[in-house]
């Protein structure tokens, strides 16, 4: 192919950091040496290896050199006999000024030289092998006859012989260790050398590698999973790194540098019982009616007086009003210290108080029966990217079953712990557990098995789904604020860390309506694919459940299928396969003529050759040459995406999430989760938010009394400081009064817009001083505004546009599914 050429833009060949002695040693001449040498060329030149720029690929050619040899084309020969007269002139120790001018004069024989080698043609199959001369044309000593940008130790370099295209030891460079741009090979394992296109096509073929030291409980999973991707796993760790580390419990199972992880730091720390009321109830304050499906909850030892006045006051209000409550300890897991209780003056929560911190929830009295069995569902959800959001849900998962007939509660039946909690840890003890191979018996079953039956009955199963979507995507937006803080605590921007994605465990309850109730979050739910059967009494025995490996391997597989680091590497190499793997239909049968299209399998031949075939029973084109789809053997990926699939509809609600960006801007110190009272005075600086009516010792103050408070609430006392969650509370202060008139979420949104806005007039003119160099006058955050700014500041009672926030928008009518 031939190269396009213009003379349109400069281009500098420079010498090597690099070089071989033998290869010095045959080179260099003496003679003085300029730094560099500049031409006007296009840098779009370089085509199928024509490597202008880059040095020559074949005999003699060092990083710096201007040769045509392997990989570089007529061009880069006709170029660099135009420019032998100036690198003469070079040579003979010319001044800079003579230099110059003798330059600009050749640049016409460039032109000329360039539009010359148009006319040469090379084959781009040949990997930048260029076309050979007859043995007339080659030249006896062909190393004087390559010129070349001068470097150190050059004198001279023949300016007038024709280019000739040296053929003799055209591997020379590869021989002696260079790669082809002229600079030293890096050895790959065993001493091996490889050019970059041998690494690319190493890395698109390669297996995957999997640490699976720390699974713990999910690797009989993991190895089913990683064993049908044909996949490598590596079961005692590795010294070198992996792609994928498999852990178990928390992010900090191991030390990680690289790769992917699947685990978030602060995942556990987020979705404890406390921490996820907490968000949860942040985002009811701000939008009630869209986080209506997380039960009313207290956070105990600390709002118990709350607790006790709030239910009195509602039974005053409505004396038939008997509730029960629920009573969950913040580490419990597997249903334990689990209690219920009808009164808040139970014997029991004093013993709480005095044991441990828990939350209490209104119980939920009237939930979905199916053959009069209570029951809930388990969702697992991929978390893939915190930033940008990026979530998925599993198309399937688990329904588990209590044991005991459901009886709304009563003082009589409180303890009956096999009909009101679900938890599967504690049914399997029960004596009417029934374990079953089928996936629509038993007492755990699958929760497609359960949306047939509901299906069969009449019921509006997209409406469903699209309640548990919505559910799913608004407890992961009120998760992600803090979220961030903890990842930029563990892996601060600009150090090497591993990038994070996550399975998360939703237990989700349906009522009796058929709408969907966030129980909690489980950050390692567990992924065992066996299940306990008691033998003897005392004697258990694990024994494989049709019903887990079903939905967890599948949930595994494919989330490994999604954070496949090589995927794009072979989409690169292998395009058409892919093609066709992404869009079924048609396969590539159809978009080929019927006279090309090669016969695969003998059994087409009964078939006419243009008619359509079923994808499953085509073959691409491209098989024939050993490039097979990997996952031409796999199922449909099981999970679905979310978001940003739904952006649009939830984007609205992502106002704490611009909040914990603020946060994270006025940290000021990497790896710190607390903003200190400089922080806090900077951010009010530097957003304008002081004014008559609210004084820096103000400030001051609010600053002191909201941190104390929240100090003294939190267990984690390492470090002293404002939190994100007393940061949303100062927030949610500054906003009310600086838009009084307006609603919670509105006033909210408008002092972001605020900050936002003058924050970017800051970055702005900081842009300005940088380019322009340091200016006197008054500080950076203290300056006035330009004339010409984006947009009019807002004014206070009058909210600005929330250009970073869509409307709100009636997801109700739209079926997420």
């Amino acid at each position: 192919m031939a190269a396009a050429v213009s003379v349109t833009g400069p281009i500098t060949w420079a010498p090597p950091p690099m070089r071989s002695r033998e290869l010095e040693r045959r080179l260099s001449l003496p003679g003085p040496r300029p730094e560099a040498a500049t031409a006007l060329v296009n840098p779009s030149l370089s085509d199928h290896g024509n490597g202008l720029g880059r040095g020559a690929r074949g005999s003699g050619g060092s990083g710096g050199s201007l040769v045509a040899g392997r990989g570089g084309g007529a061009a880069a020969a006709a170029v660099a006999l135009a420019l032998a007269p100036a690198l003469s002139a070079m040579q003979r120790g010319s001044s800079e000024r003579e230099l110059a001018a003798r330059w600009e004069a050749e640049a016409v024989a460039v032109t000329k030289a360039l539009a010359a080698a148009e006319q040469v043609r090379v084959d781009s199959g040949a990997a930048g092998e260029p076309e050979r001369k007859t043995p007339e044309e080659q030249p006896k000593d062909p190393a004087p006859a390559q010129p070349r940008a001068a470097e150190e130790g050059d004198a001279r370099v023949v300016p007038r012989p024709p280019p000739t295209l040296p053929l003799a030891k055209p591997q020379a460079a590869r021989a002696r260790g260079l790669c082809p741009h002229g600079k030293p090979r890096s050895k790959g394992r065993g001493g091996r050398r490889s050019s970059g296109r041998a690494a690319d096509e190493y890395h698109s073929q390669r297996p995957v590698t999997v640490d699976s030291s720390k699974a713990r409980t999910s690797l009989d999973a993991l190895k089913i999973s990683i064993r049908q991707l044909k996949w490598k796993e590596f079961p005692f760790g590795r010294r070198l790194p992996c792609d994928i580390y498999w852990h178990g419990v928390s992010f900090h199972d191991n030390d990680i540098f690289s790769g992917q992880v699947n685990k978030f730091p602060g995942m556990t720390e987020m979705v404890r019982k406390i921490t996820l009321s907490r968000a949860v109830r942040i985002m009811q304050n701000l939008f009630p009616e869209e986080y209506n499906f997380y039960p009313r909850s207290w956070i105990l030892p600390d709002e118990f007086q709350l607790f006790v006045a709030q239910v009195r006051m509602v039974k005053d209000g409505d004396p038939s009003w008997k509730p029960t409550f629920i009573v969950k300890p913040d580490g419990g897991c597997q249903g334990d210290g689990i209690y219920l209780v009808k009164d808040p003056s139970d014997i029991r929560l004093a013993g709480t108080l005095q044991s441990r911190p828990a939350v209490v929830q209104e119980y939920i009295c009237k939930p979905l029966l199916i053959d009069k069995l209570k029951f809930d569902i388990r969702l697992y959800v991929l978390l893939k990217s915190l930033d940008p959001l990026e979530i998925y849900i599993a198309k399937d998962g688990l329904s588990r079953f209590c044991t005991e007939p459901y009886q709304e509660p009563n003082p009589k039946n409180l303890h009956h712990i096999f009909m009101h909690l679900t938890n599967y840890s504690l049914n399997i003890h029960s004596g009417n557990f029934v374990h079953s191979d089928s996936t629509s018996t038993g007492s755990k079953r699958t929760f497609s098995s359960i949306l047939c039956r509901l299906s069969s009955k009449g019921v509006d199963i997209k409406k469903v789904w699209s309640d548990i979507i919505s559910l799913v995507i608004k407890t992961v937006i009120a998760l992600t604020p803090e979220l961030k803080v903890f990842y930029q605590s563990d892996i601060p921007a600009g150090r090497p860390g591993p990038t994070c994605f996550q399975i998360l465990g939703f237990d989700i309850l349906l009522m009796k309506n058929l709408k969907p109730i966030l129980l909690e979050v489980n950050a390692n739910p567990s992924m065992r694919i066996e299940h306990e059967q008691e033998l003897s009494p005392g004697v258990f025995e694990n024994v494989p459940s049709l019903v887990d490996e079903e939905v967890k391997v599948a949930v595994i597989r494919d989330t490994l299928r999604l954070m496949d680091p090589l995927k794009k590497k072979r989409e690169n190499h292998f395009p058409d396969i892919y093609t066709d793997r992404k869009h079924r239909f048609p396969p590539v049968s159809d978009r080929m003529p019927s006279s090309q299209l090669p016969v695969v399998r003998s059994q087409q031949l009964t078939k006419p050759l243009a008619a359509k075939e079923d994808p499953s029973d085509s073959e691409p084109a491209s098989a024939s040459d050993g490039n097979t789809d990997p996952e031409a053997h796999l199922p449909s990926i099981c999970l679905k995406q979310v978001f940003p699939k739904y952006a649009k509809q939830f984007n609205y609600l992502r106002l704490v999430d611009r909040m914990a960006n603020l946060f994270i801007r006025f940290l000021g110190i990497k790896g710190t989760m607390k903003l200190g009272p400089t922080g806090f005075r900077t951010f009010i600086r530097n957003c304008k938010l002081s004014s008559s009516s609210l004084s820096m010792a103000a400030v001051d103050i609010l600053y002191i009394d909201i941190t104390r408070r929240w100090n003294s609430m939190t267990l984690d006392q390492r470090d002293s400081g404002m939190c994100l969650q007393a940061f949303v509370e100062a927030f949610f202060y500054l906003a009310q009064r600086k838009f009084k008139t307006l609603p919670l979420h509105e006033q909210v949104a408008s002092l972001i817009d605020l900050c936002e806005y003058h924050l970017s007039l800051l970055d702005e003119k900081r842009l300005v001083c940088g380019r322009s160099g340091p200016a006197g006058g008054r500080p950076l955050d203290s300056g006035s505004p330009p004339d010409a700014t984006p947009s009019a500041p807002p004014v206070e009672g009058h909210p600005p546009s929330c250009t970073n926030s869509a409307p709100k928008a009636a997801h109700s009518g739209h079926a997420l599914s």
